[in-house]
């Protein structure tokens, strides 16, 4: 694998854009980070820990393997090596400390967490490029949404995270959206509550229904009395493929018709729009999703993309695409509100 023998071109007039594609195809550096994160070398090391021998001992590693990892992250900037054989964090590594308030990127970054499967599934995004289809299942024996099932412990990971996320945004939800004549709001695959929590929690008048899998409903009302909130919240442990709670005013998706393709997405709508239709003229559904652009996407939308088709057959989608599913579904776009994280919220009615 090296350059003497037939490996990659780095001279001559291109040499700029070979070392570009070499850094933007770099395999090692993501992986070297995951590693980093599953083992918590960042905490590791918070905590006192500064040489090899004693994180890989702490971590369960072998130690001359974990130096040649730790002096690769080291060259990126990732740790620091104050002196030969110890080793320091820095500003790039305190993202990777387990306490959120560094940023939290430790948990997203584990493999052993409730993404690392997914990103060990984007391997196979050439069998997805021929196929069209998700790879996950051929790699792992189940799907991605049966593996979290199978294994609590990856389920609860992934419920974190995902709670994460949405708080991140919860804010804009709750004031971007004209909540003043709604009384009652079903939060349709709400996990854990995050976002119904930040809505009861900003609008007093407000009455609120959580519906998720079972154990993750159990979750969001421990969360939601914890906060004081759960004598406003009624709870359903249900799928949003059967017949959702009667009577909101408003039925929720938030970020959830990216995770399927679009006969799925246009049942979950379909169920929705049933539901909201019990409230009469006041039932609405507001679909919160990042759109997808006829040019200048970022690279964070496309980087998304390529995921739900890679490991769950989801997709993000332009607003055309999300009006033509709404339609099939028996509803009209009556409202498009973009906020500043990126993401927009559409509603429809019927």
């Amino acid at each position: 694998m090296s350059a003497g023998r037939g490996g990659p071109p780095g001279g001559g007039a291109h040499t700029g854009n070979v070392q570009r594609l070499r850094a933007l195809s770099d395999l090692i550096t993501p992986y070297a980070i995951r590693v980093a994160a599953t083992l918590r070398l960042a905490d590791l090391i918070d905590e006192g820990a500064g040489s090899a021998a004693e994180l890989a001992q702490r971590c369960g590693a072998d130690p001359a393997a974990l130096e040649r990892l730790l002096r690769h992250l080291v060259a990126k900037g990732v740790f620091a090596q104050p002196e030969p054989g110890e080793y320091a964090l820095t500003e790039l590594s305190r993202p990777l400390l387990t306490d959120p308030s560094g940023g939290g990127m430790r948990h997203w970054l584990d493999m052993d967490g409730g993404l690392g499967r997914s990103d060990m599934a984007l391997s196979g995004m050439l069998q997805v490029a021929r196929t069209g289809r998700p790879v996950y299942e051929d790699m792992f024996g189940r799907t991605f949404w049966a593996d979290l099932e199978a294994d609590p412990e990856r389920g609860r990971a992934f419920d974190a995270l995902m709670a994460a996320q949405v708080s991140l945004v919860a804010d804009e939800v709750t004031t971007a959206y004209d909540w003043s004549g709604v009384r009652g709001v079903v939060d349709v695959g709400g996990g854990t509550g995050t976002l119904l929590a930040a809505l009861l929690a900003k609008h007093p008048a407000l009455r609120g229904t959580l519906v998720d899998l079972p154990s993750v409903v159990e979750t969001g009302r421990r969360d939601l009395e914890a906060a004081g909130l759960a004598d406003r919240c009624d709870f359903s442990s249900a799928s949003f493929f059967a017949t959702l709670p009667p009577g909101g005013d408003v039925y929720v998706l938030s970020r959830v018709l990216h995770d399927w393709d679009d006969e799925d997405a246009r049942t979950i709508l379909r169920r929705c729009a049933e539901a909201a239709e019990t409230a009469g003229p006041s039932g609405r559904v507001l679909v919160i999703e990042q759109l997808v652009a006829d040019q200048g996407n970022s690279p964070m939308t496309t980087a998304m993309d390529l995921r739900m088709l890679s490991v769950i057959g989801g997709r993000e989608r332009s607003l055309d695409e999300y009006r033509a599913l709404a339609a099939g579904a028996g509803l009209s776009l009556r409202g498009t509100i973009p906020t500043e994280s990126g993401r927009s919220i559409l509603e429809f009615a019927r």
